[in-house]
């Protein structure tokens, strides 16, 4: 166990601050609620930044970029958005040395200028659909920030795309959904849940939210990302209008989706353990870091070295890319060099010493397991991309198994509060209560509806109001 991290079971608040200090992911920025990225955690979140943009590129969508900034009358136009953000919002009233003749709102989302601008680029169903994302910052005043779970400014993607029918923004709606389960699921090996959220956890002016959410090592639930359809709420707000086949006016159907650096978070809180942080080999920066050990140093500038910028050549191209690194700070002991990468989770360190090189062969260590492989120098670049393979799919078995032994039904309100009491986790129940009823569930036991699955076919009698008819439901307590 390591000496400079709180053990999980002690205390988990503080492990998951440990991981992210002794891993260099970020750092407290000077106002309050705000963090520095490290490099370390940015070049993960370049790494899963890459994988949605693909997956959104692959689906038609193209990037472009909305101010920061947005006139405080465009939130004021949707009356549920606005209520449902005010209270977060940062507000901009002088700049230049003079008081502005309208506040500007620190972009909490951007619905609102998108959809101004929407309604100037769209006049016919000719102009439909648009499917724009934007990469940017977002602010929303926390009180209780958290590195990465919860800050005031926050990097993301949102999704916004405008349609000539209901149907086509549901489709799409749904679509993004399963966009981001598949990369959550296969290259973050988080296991998530789509479902439908309840009126009282929907997006402040959507007419439907959809979430993927996933369970903590803690057995908390961590809302992964949501995609909203909007109907035509926002277009009527910012009038999208165009002429439709019939040569008739009508508003356009609209949808937004988004996705956070609290996905950081979530990798750090399902795959970490007390020796450091544990990053899925997909997602990884640096995939395999070489280690040439020697205590003769013109060994290593002879030997040692050469060997490891071969095998660090022969890695990158059976990786398809440059995602292995050669360990140089040959001033520190080998244990330490070791402990160095293990915190920072890289997935596999090959030590290379004399009796390796001797022998024509490298020693491999899997971090998530610690077990070690003695592979031929020749077969590694081979053998490399299966080891990271099974690393990645034992990654994500655990997380599902975890997730299946923290998970109970609750047939009644009262077997509903003895679980939650004595062993948390996910509670699937049947609910169909009010948003009033969500509330005092909450206030009762710190547990929120997380979501109600998509994939059910059942209904039963609602656990809280005894009625008829109720959807399957996923309550949990939740970051």
């Amino acid at each position: 166990m390591a000496r400079n991290i709180t053990p999980m079971k002690e205390d988990y608040s503080q492990w998951y601050l440990d991981i992210i200090k002794v891993a260099e992911l970020a750092d407290y920025a000077p106002v309050r609620g705000c963090m520095v990225i490290r490099p370390t955690g940015y070049a993960i979140w370049e790494s899963v930044q890459k994988h949605f943009d693909d997956a959104f590129k692959e689906t038609g969508h193209v990037n472009a970029y909305f101010p920061l900034l947005i006139p405080n009358s465009f939130l004021e136009k949707e009356a549920e958005h606005v209520e449902g953000f005010a209270p977060e919002c940062a507000v901009v009233t002088h700049a230049g040395g003079e008081e502005l003749e309208e506040p500007l709102i620190v972009r909490p989302t951007s619905e609102t200028v998108i959809g101004h601008m929407y309604s100037k680029w769209v006049q016919s169903w000719r102009d439909l659909p648009i499917l724009i994302n934007q990469w940017c910052n977002v602010m929303r005043w926390e009180k209780r920030p958290r590195l990465f779970l919860r800050t005031s400014e926050f990097l993301w993607q949102e999704g916004h795309t405008a349609h000539s029918s209901a149907e086509e923004a549901m489709e799409e709606t749904l679509k993004m959904l399963e966009v981001y389960r598949q990369v959550m699921t296969y290259k973050l090996a988080l296991p998530v849940i789509p479902g439908e959220k309840t009126e009282g956890e929907r997006f402040p002016g959507a007419v439907n939210t959809y979430t993927c959410e996933t369970m903590m090592s803690d057995a908390k639930a961590l809302q992964a990302g949501t995609s909203h359809f909007l109907g035509q709420n926002f277009a009527k707000a910012f009038d999208i209008k165009f002429q439709n086949r019939d040569g008739e006016l009508d508003y356009a159907w609209t949808t937004s989706w988004g996705s956070s650096t609290r996905l950081i978070g979530a990798l750090i809180m399902t795959h970490s353990d007390d020796d450091g942080l544990v990053l899925p080999p997909r997602i990884a920066p640096v995939k395999a870091v070489i280690l040439p050990i020697s205590t003769d140093e013109r060994k290593i500038e002879a030997e040692l070295l050469p060997e490891a910028e071969r095998m660090s050549r022969e890695l990158d191209v059976a990786l398809g890319g440059r995602y292995t690194a050669i360990d140089r700070q040959f001033h520190m002991r080998p244990g330490d060099r070791f402990f160095h990468h293990l915190q920072r989770g890289v997935p596999f360190r090959i030590e290379l010493g004399e009796r390796e090189i001797a022998e024509g062969r490298a020693r491999v260590v899997r971090r998530d397991t610690g077990e070690k492989y003695d592979i031929p120098a020749a077969d590694l670049a081979g053998r490399m991309p299966g080891l990271l393979d099974e690393m990645q799919d034992a990654m994500l078995a655990r997380a599902i198994s975890f997730r299946k032994e923290r998970t109970s039904f609750a047939a009644d309100y009262e077997e509903f509060k003895a679980i939650l009491e004595e062993r948390g986790g996910f509670v699937e129940t049947f609910f169909s209560g009010s948003t009033q009823d969500e509330k005092k569930i909450k206030e009762d036991t710190g547990a929120s509806p997380r979501c109600m699955p998509l994939e059910q076919t059942d209904t039963g009698t609602c656990m809280y109001t005894g009625k008829a008819g109720a959807r399957r439901t996923i309550f949990a307590k939740a970051y």
